[in-house]
C-alpha cells in the first residue's frame, strides 16, 4: 500500500483551461491508493539548483476514477507555482506529489444530506470533488452549491455545474456575482451575506450538512451567520482556500 507521505511522480495527462485564469491538470497515478473528496495532494518542484517548493491542491475529481486525478490550478501573477503549472507544464511532464491528505473537510454519499456547499471563487475545487462524487455515486441527497464569483466569466467549471443540475437529481446551484453582472443575469449581485445564505438554506432546513471553502473573509462571515440561523456547529466544516477575493 502507497504511503500517503511518501512523494512519487505523477505524469500530465490532460490539461484544460477553465477559465482564462484557471486550468485543471489530470494527473495519472498508477497505484493511486484513492481518496475522499474534499482531501488534498501536495506537489512539489524542485530547480536545478536543488532549490524546492510546494504548495497544497485540493483533488478536484471524484474518488471513482481509477489511477488519476484532476487539480485545477489559478494562476497568481507573483507566485511561485501556479504559473509554472498554467503557463509551463505540458502533457507528458512528471511531478512529484503525495498525498492523498486530510479527513475533516470530507464527504461521502454513505453521510448523506441534505447537503449545503458554500464557495468563493477557487474554494470550489474541493467541494467540485463531492458533487463529481455525488453525481458518479448516484445519490440524490438534496443538494444546493452556493457559488460566488467576481465575474460571470470567472465561474468555473460553469458548464459541468449547469449540466448537473439539470439533471433533476436534487442537485441545485445557485451563482452570486460580486464584481458586474451580464444582461439578462438572474442570480445574486452582491457578496454572500446573512440574508442570502437563509434564502439558500431555507429549502434544505438547519439539519444540513455544510462545507464552506472560500477566502478567509467569505468563510468567516458564512460560517458565523450558518450558525446564527441554527445549524448546529458541528454541521459547518470550513476550509480556506488562497487568495482570491469575490
Amino acid at each position: 500500500m502507497v504511503n500517503p507521505i511518501s512523494w512519487r511522480l505523477a505524469t500530465v495527462n490532460g490539461i484544460r483551461d477553465e477559465t482564462s485564469s484557471v486550468r485543471s491538470l489530470t494527473l495519472g497515478l498508477p497505484g493511486w491508493p484513492g481518496h475522499r473528496p474534499g482531501q488534498h495532494i501536495d506537489l512539489r518542484l524542485t530547480a536545478e539548483d536543488g532549490y524546492s517548493v510546494e504548495r497544497s491542491y485540493s483533488i478536484a475529481s471524484e474518488p471513482e476514477r481509477d489511477g488519476e486525478i484532476d487539480i485545477t490550478v489559478e494562476r497568481i501573477p507573483d507566485g511561485e507555482v501556479s504559473p509554472f503549472l498554467d503557463e509551463v507544464v505540458v502533457v507528458g511532464d512528471r511531478l512529484e506529489v503525495r498525498g492523498p491528505i486530510g479527513g475533516y473537510f470530507v464527504w461521502e454519499a454513505a453521510l448523506g444530506g441534505p447537503l449545503f456547499l458554500v464557495a468563493g471563487g477557487s474554494g470550489i475545487v474541493p467541494l467540485m470533488a463531492m458533487i463529481r462524487h455525488r453525481h458518479r455515486a448516484g445519490a440524490t441527497v438534496p443538494t444546493r452549491l452556493l457559488f460566488s464569483s467576481r465575474y460571470a466569466e470567472e465561474i468555473i467549471y460553469r458548464a459541468e455545474l449547469d449540466a448537473f443540475a439539470a439533471a433533476g437529481d436534487g442537485f441545485e446551484v445557485i451563482h452570486t456575482l460580486t464584481r458586474s453582472r451580464p444582461p439578462g443575469w438572474t442570480g445574486y449581485d452582491r457578496r454572500i451575506d446573512d440574508r442570502m445564505l437563509a434564502e439558500v438554506l431555507e429549502p434544505l432546513g438547519v439539519t444540513a450538512r455544510t462545507y464552506i471553502c472560500g477566502p478567509t473573509a467569505l468563510v468567516e462571515v458564512a460560517a458565523n451567520a450558518l450558525v446564527r440561523l441554527g445549524l448546529p456547529p458541528d454541521r459547518v466544516r470550513t476550509e480556506r482556500f488562497g487568495p482570491t477575493g469575490t
